[in-house]
């Protein structure tokens, strides 16, 4: 046999060897627990369908029924009346414990539960299967579908009124299915694309326990590619990130050489090591951005500065004249039930709108120079690469800090049984300060850790860490009142 042949042979025959060898380590904890996982979804994954389903009457019930019920007593409570029921399951289990759950299972919810995304597919499957369009593929899409959600539930009054809840929710979940019946071929656009809440737990998924990693990976760096079996278009070979991953197990087969396996993985490890999981900018602004405009949606509610800031910009206008100002708007753009003794006015609208842009920009801006100065004081002690490189990477250090925050400010709710069971309103506080603080410590690990991947070490490294302890700090301080209801 000729030399070219031999090696052609031998390079094969590593090949196989190469690909018979287990993706986890036998005894490890990996293995006992990911491979059984992962076993039971592929044996399951054609059966998904039925949890849809159940998954998406629920929702309609949840967003629809209380519409057509009378209006809860006021001593009533979710255990003897639906409508309370039905708004404590949104705002204080679902909305809270679908962030918690992101840190051990990922993208899990949107993959397996999640009604608007199934919507959406099943859609997609009768609709027109046109190209996805540039402007729902532009990355800053996500951000302002956020951004415009999150204003309009507080317009409205979506955590308070059975109608706002069908009109932000059942909204989005036409949206979802009217995107999904124009765009795509068998993919979830709504869910790369456009979901509003698919991005935030997007970001927060790579601090996440688990990984969808690839048997036989491709060099090159994470792709988009609307070929292959993925919903949500990502180039399985070439995988680097979770946040577009939502755990379907379609690309998951254990007797296969190839596709995706489930990996257990310490959480935080995907920031912890970013530079390897395709960092990008457009994450970086939304955790800023969406953390902000959270922050001035709670904020507006609690804080007696805003009412008197509200008084004099009222009195202004109509010392000048502009009457309207007082009067009421669309019951769609604005909370108005006078049954409820609850009207909103345009006064109101532009208030809260522009007091939570106002909020948003303002924390932008601080995370930002936080970020930017670690990143100038990196440069300078000898990290590796451009300012923007290591801004963007050191932007993630917040991500912990800021899942907690809203949390703790808008799940409140979840701790609302706790009073009940007996605990004081200090030991509430005690606890949500702790949880706090156990997210500040973990962002402050996060930040070492890029900053050692960034080439720093020694004395030195503390030094640009600072500044991105004190963003984290700020972000807590700007949450205390929900923290400890002061």
């Amino acid at each position: 046999m000729n030399a070219p042949a031999q090696q052609k042979l031998t390079g094969s025959l590593a090949a196989e060897q190469l690909a018979s060898l287990p993706i986890r380590s036998p005894g490890t904890v990996d293995a006992r627990i990911a491979g059984p996982v992962e076993a039971f979804f592929v044996r399951q994954r054609d059966r998904l369908v039925w949890l849809h389903a159940g998954m998406f009457l629920f929702f309609l019930a949840v967003i629809f029924m209380p519409l057509f019920l009378p209006e809860a007593a006021e001593n009533a409570t979710p255990l003897n009346d639906f409508t309370r029921f039905a708004n404590y399951a949104m705002w204080g289990l679902w909305f809270p414990l679908v962030f918690i759950s992101v840190i051990f299972t990922g993208r899990s919810w949107c993959g397996i539960f999640c009604p608007m995304g199934a919507a959406s597919e099943w859609a997609n499957k009768k609709g027109l299967q046109r190209p996805i369009p540039a402007w729902v593929r532009w990355e800053g899409t996500p951000i302002i579908s956020f951004l415009l959600i999150t204003l309009l539930g507080q317009t409205v009054g979506v955590r308070d009124h059975p109608e706002a809840v069908a009109e932000v929710f059942g909204g989005t979940l036409l949206l979802a299915i009217l995107l999904g019946f124009v765009y795509g071929r068998n993919k979830r656009a709504w869910c790369r694309h456009m979901c509003p809440i698919g991005l935030l737990l997007g970001v927060f998924s790579r601090i996440g326990a688990v990984q969808f990693a690839p048997k036989r990976k491709k060099p090159g760096g994470d792709r988009f590619t609307e070929k292959g079996v993925c919903p949500t278009m990502i180039d399985i070979p070439r995988k680097e990130e979770s946040r577009h991953c939502i755990e379907c197990f379609r690309c998951v087969n254990p007797h296969s050489r190839g596709g995706l396996y489930l990996r257990l993985r310490p959480p935080g490890e995907e920031i912890a090591q970013i530079r390897r999981h395709h960092p990008n900018p457009y994450e970086v602004v939304f955790l800023f951005m969406g953390t902000g405009i959270a922050l001035g949606g709670f904020l507006w509610l609690v804080l007696p500065q805003y009412q008197q800031l509200r008084q004099a910009v009222g009195s202004w206008f109509i010392g000048h004249g502009w009457y309207w100002i007082g009067e009421s708007g669309p019951w769609w753009l604005m909370s108005v039930h006078p049954e409820r003794r609850e009207v909103f006015n345009w006064l109101d609208f532009s208030m809260i709108v522009g007091f939570m842009l106002a909020v948003m920009l303002l924390l932008s801006l601080v995370l930002s120079l936080t970020t930017g100065l670690s990143a100038w004081l990196a440069g300078r002690l000898g990290a590796g690469r451009g300012l923007v490189e290591r801004f963007v990477e050191l932007g993630y250090q917040y991500a912990p800090v800021a899942m907690v925050s809203l949390v703790l400010g808008l799940g409140g709710e979840l701790f609302a049984p706790l009073i009940t069971l007996g605990l004081s309103d200090a030991m509430v506080g005690l606890l949500k300060g702790g949880l706090f603080c156990l997210g500040l410590l973990w962002s402050l690990y996060l930040g070492r850790q890029i900053l050692l991947n960034q080439g720093l070490c020694g004395a030195g490294l503390w030094v640009p860490l600072l500044p991105g302890v004190t963003g984290s700090m700020l972000v807590g301080l700007a949450w205390w009142p929900a923290i400890f209801g002061i």
